[in-house]
């Protein structure tokens, strides 16, 4: 099989990892409280930037979601799922655009077949004519667009932590991730990984291949016995790949550093190649579902950090080049 050659480094990196690998017996994975979070501001900043220099990859306790929030999604989730296909076509994801349905059709350079997923992604100003109506699945679309603004609230306010670190003014990433503008690219994702018995037996098959995120900041909310998300945790994990579950807990919060972050850091902030593995022969074999909110700069924003190691460039223009290369 010939091997596909990408613009971007950390494409190419993706295309030599698709392997199994060797799994840690340990949690690597940072817990940090975000409680009392303006008083404890400065405490929160060093344990968000220790955890995001040297893991990539934190978890978020007492954040401000409520549970009950966080349940209704997944329950509006499920039951779009569980739609027939004919149904859920009527939504049909927009080429380039992260917004709508789609089926499969996630392919990851690590693995070079597509994900066993279906998803739904939700980015503001691309979603006419993609929100199924109240009839056909209810509280979708005002339940969702809810959770959309909550978590991006959150978002921002872990990304001005990063702000302060990196010298920058403290709303700098808010101002970047404008959500009332027609430039605004963050994505709510919703999944459906599918169950074992709609896998095909043939051939290494994965829930979802072995990637970096593009964004700045990823916040992935899971459920309990739905586990298989693993990352290759630690500092120098690109050179030493041992992965890592990340244990799914009720209403806590997995973040992890993005490629644009980590570009616009110079490179301080490590964006972890993770991936989301087949549950064995003990685990639960049936759907799992997860909600991931994906912090992306407006296409209008130039990345590039303050040391200026990358050349400029826009938000569109790197993410442009990454959707194309993750889907068929």
């Amino acid at each position: 099989m010939t091997q596909t050659s990408y613009a971007l480094d950390e494409l190419n990196f993706e295309t030599t990892i698709g392997g199994r690998g060797v799994e840690a017996d340990v949690d690597a994975i940072p817990m940090i409280d975000l409680d009392n979070f303006e008083q404890r501001r400065e405490e929160i900043t060093e344990q968000l930037w220790h955890a995001a220099t040297q893991v990539g990859f934190f978890q978020l306790t007492n954040h401000g979601i409520a549970l009950r929030d966080i349940e209704k999604a997944f329950q509006v989730s499920e039951e779009f799922f569980s739609l027939p296909n004919q149904e859920k076509q009527q939504f049909p994801l927009k080429e380039g655009l992260n917004a709508g349905w789609e089926f499969k059709q996630q392919v990851r350079p690590s693995t070079d077949s597509a994900d066993q997923k279906e998803s739904y992604q939700i980015t503001l100003p691309h979603m006419e004519d993609l929100w199924p109506s109240d009839v056909l699945v209810p509280e979708f679309k005002s339940h969702l667009l809810s959770m959309e603004f909550q978590a991006w609230q959150l978002g921002m306010k872990v990304l001005s932590c990063f702000a302060d670190k990196l010298g920058f003014e403290r709303d700098f990433f808010t101002q970047a991730h404008q959500r009332d503008s027609q430039n605004y690219l963050s994505t709510l994702r919703m999944l459906h990984y599918l169950p074992m018995k709609d896998i095909p037996t043939e051939g290494e098959h994965w829930r979802a291949g072995a990637h970096t995120d593009f964004d700045c900041l990823t916040m992935v909310f899971q459920q309990e016995d739905q586990g298989g998300l693993q990352a290759a945790a630690g500092k120098d994990a690109k050179q030493n790949l041992v992965w890592s579950n990340v244990i799914p807990k009720a209403g806590v919060i997995t973040c992890n550093i993005g490629d644009m972050l980590m570009r616009w850091s110079d490179d301080e902030l490590k964006s972890t190649l993770h991936r989301v593995r087949m549950p064995t022969e003990s685990e639960n074999q049936g759907s799992r579902y997860s909600m991931a909110f994906f912090c992306q700069a407006n296409r209008d924003q130039v990345i590039q950090g303050p040391k200026q190691r990358y050349q400029p460039m826009t938000a569109q223009e790197y993410l442009k080049m990454r959707i194309n290369a993750n889907f068929a």
